[in-house]
């Protein structure tokens, strides 16, 4: 039954998102719903989706299967949550001259860009919560909030890569954070 309620979890996630940052306010709501994860757990899914190459959604699909169901788990929840992408491209490309000049379309997604940049500030206040707050009691953790200051000025003034950056925040954690 697990499988199932797996599948078709990440089937909903993969229709109803966009990718990216958008998929985590979903992913989160389905895991914390079922009572697979906590909202911890899901914060560190989602950081190891993030450092890991490929697709978040699919990297996140894949963590929370293996997670709640083992190996067979990762692997229907990958397909739950590739099965609208694969479909929905499919048929667009079919059809891909006519939506290429429909103004509807462009409207369509024009409306939409809103709603996604309103799930990503969503995500970016979940996430810091759970992050910038200890485990213990909520308290505020000024060391994290440290960290998360420096790995933003690497980034954008010294311009380190994103694996750096992960390096110098994990190194920067066991020194702060123990």
């Amino acid at each position: 039954m697990i499988y199932l309620e797996l599948f078709l979890s990440f089937l909903l996630i993969g229709f109803t998102s966009f990718g990216g940052l958008s998929m985590i306010p979903l992913i989160s709501d389905q895991m914390l719903s079922h009572g697979w994860m906590t909202s911890a757990e899901v914060a560190d899914i989602v950081a190891i989706a993030e450092m890991t190459p490929g697709p978040m959604g699919l990297n996140c699909a894949t963590f929370a299967g293996a997670r709640t169901a083992g190996v067979l788990g990762a692997f229907i929840a990958s397909c739950g949550v590739l099965l609208p992408s694969f479909t929905l491209t499919m048929l667009v490309a079919a059809f891909l001259e006519k939506f290429k000049q429909n103004r509807l379309m462009g409207e369509a997604l024009y409306g939409i860009r809103p709603v996604c940049i309103g799930m990503i500030f969503s995500v970016i206040i979940q996430q810091s919560i759970t992050n910038y707050t200890g485990t213990v009691l909520g308290i505020f953790s000024w060391q994290t909030v440290l960290i998360g200051l420096v790995s933003m000025l690497v980034i954008l003034k010294f311009k380190f890569s994103v694996p750096k950056t992960i390096l110098l925040a994990a190194i920067l954690g066991l020194i702060f954070c123990r």
